[in-house]
């Protein structure tokens, strides 16, 4: 074949061009797939809902984006990913204005954090829910090779950053240094933000009356006066999922202990409430109940006063309670009697001191501070029992459990004997000072125990289980279920459709890498060329070469 070409060139100007079966094999290696592996994490988007028609949380769901470090990421083509623990709310602001997206990696053990840095992640988490967020939030909890992923990440910032703080390198350097880094690419897949327009809030009602048998003749049922307890269970915060409802946990417990005692000697009728719905839907439950019952039933307008809980157990919280009330009760009422009787049997408890806190209502605020407003705006005696001393604790709507569950339960043993001990003392009118008869009332069998409390811990929402419902129907009588749904036209509320995603990290080069690759395919075949069409002056030049050495030997 070489002896009949003219010259060189004639080898490739037949049918088959056979110069591909050098420059195809090297291309082929060259432009390999840079994907070079893919991780998988399960992760939770920011929960999304909408109270007044005002958008809270987080708009969007689809991710396909480059990941980037907190120090790095530098437009809306870049996904930042990050430690809960290591990014500022100033940093989170500037996030959500120009990132395109954000992953952020839960704490492996948050009651091991510092008390700085758990203070940090819980002003944080409340700067997160009180705005809305175009971008897509997802939240993967303690994955340790997440972690590792972030760090990869976070090194080449510390790196170039320590790089320009002492002597910088040369530039040849820094561009081999990008050509040879590794990136990451973010896709998240599974997830959606459709509104649920079937979505609804539960809310279950039941009262503790006396049996007949324990009713005197001439007295009826209805003339004993009543007195409402209510606690809301919370089914999201930061994102959605079941949380440690202590509140309701105390509620229970309570319909438990005063179902022995109150079918013998009745003195009250006691009426509790659940809805699901906290302060993030501005206990938008409660209203419904109240425009739905309030009308019709005198005798809860005649209420002596509702007692509503909110916050109880709060480690990180100050021990004490706090009595919140729109109105300070006037000398003589009965909720200024139950205010004296808090605080004189909770200091039976360790010294622990009751003190009243008086917000008025303000009308012109969206959002209400306290469940007890939503009756005291029907002009109903009514007040919240807290450990917060204010609405704006950055404890009251976290997703974090700051101690384990025995801590809880401690904090949660006496706080139910408080109230417990004050509700029994004011119904049945027993005498505050050390005299005989001013004793604990629920000892022995009907001791309150840290077991009486656990089970309740468990419950969750009515609408994924009948445990709340059952619980009610068990120790209670009139138990009732309603609903509150969102209006087609104009929706007090809007829940939103969350399944978890799936979070898929791809291994890739940088987009410099693939630049680079280019000029030198581009480098490559410009020599192929120049050998093949100047062969005849290469073959001349190597020939002479090779004479000039056979004669030198």
């Amino acid at each position: 074949m070489f002896e009949d070409a003219d010259h060189f060139a004639d080898i490739f100007r037949g049918g088959l061009p056979y110069y591909l079966l050098i420059t195809l094999p090297i291309l082929i290696i060259c432009s390999s797939n840079p994907v070079l592996a893919a991780s998988e994490f399960g992760v939770q988007r920011m929960a999304q809902f909408d109270v007044h028609g005002t958008p809270y949380g987080c708009r969007a769901s689809t991710l396909n984006l480059e990941a980037k470090s907190l120090y790095t990421w530098q437009t809306s083509r870049h996904c930042v990913v990050t430690r809960f623990q290591d990014m500022t709310i100033d940093q989170f602001r500037e996030i959500r204005a120009k990132a395109g997206g954000l992953v952020i990696l839960l704490p492996e053990d948050f009651a091991s954090l510092s008390l700085e840095e758990k203070q940090h992640i819980h002003m944080l988490e409340q700067a997160m829910m009180q705005q809305e967020i175009s971008i897509p939030v997802y939240f993967s909890r303690y994955n340790p090779k997440m972690n590792e992923i972030i760090k990869d990440v976070t090194k080449t910032a510390s790196a170039n950053q320590k790089k320009s703080s002492q002597e910088r390198e040369s530039a040849i350097s820094e561009i081999l240094g990008s050509i040879s880094a590794n990136g990451y690419q973010i896709v998240v897949s599974g997830t959606s933000h459709t509104a649920n327009k079937q979505s609804k809030i539960p809310i279950i009602q039941g009262e503790l009356t006396p049996t007949k048998h324990a009713i005197k003749s001439g007295d009826g049922e209805s003339k004993l006066p009543l007195i409402i307890l209510t606690a809301h269970l919370d089914s999201f915060g930061l994102i959605n999922g079941p949380l440690k409802n202590a509140d309701l946990a105390v509620l229970l417990t309570l319909v438990e202990l005063f179902s022995k005692l109150h079918a013998s000697i009745p003195k009250y009728r006691l009426m509790f409430l659940v809805s699901e719905s906290g302060s993030l839907l501005n206990f938008q439950g409660m209203k419904k109940w109240l425009d739905s019952n309030l009308d019709e039933n005198v005798q809860i307008q005649q209420a002596e006063f509702v007692i509503c809980l909110d916050s109880i157990s709060k480690t990180l919280a100050n021990d004490n309670l706090f009595m919140h009330v729109s109105k300070p009760p006037k000398e003589g009422t009965p909720m200024n009697g139950f205010y004296k009787t808090l605080k004189a049997v909770a200091q039976r408890y360790g010294n622990i001191t009751v003190e009243g806190v008086h917000k008025k209502i303000n009308l012109a605020d969206t959002l209400l501070a306290w469940e007890h407003e939503r009756f005291s705006m029907k002009r109903m005696p009514a007040f919240t029992v807290s450990n917060l001393k204010s609405h704006k604790d950055y404890l009251r709507n976290t997703i974090f459990e700051d101690e384990d569950e025995e801590e809880q339960l401690n904090k949660l043993e006496t706080n139910v004997k408080v109230l417990a001990e004050t509700l029994a003392s004011y119904i049945y009118n027993l005498p505050l000072d050390n005299s005989a008869g001013s004793g604990e009332i629920f000892t022995g069998s009907m001791a309150i125990t840290k077991d009486s409390i656990r089970p309740w811990l468990q419950v969750r929402s009515s609408q994924h289980n009948n445990d709340l419902k059952n619980a009610f129907e068990k120790y209670l009588k009139n138990v009732k279920v309603s609903y509150d749904k969102p209006d087609a036209r104009e929706p007090d509320f809007m829940l939103y459709d969350e399944r978890d995603g799936l979070l898929n990290i791809y291994n890739v080069k940088p987009a410099v890498f693939d630049l680079f690759l280019t000029f030198m395919i581009v480098a490559y075949l410009a020599v192929i060329y120049l050998a093949i069409f100047h062969f005849p002056k290469l073959y001349t030049f190597v020939c002479h070469l090779t004479v000039n050495k056979v004669k030198v030997n």
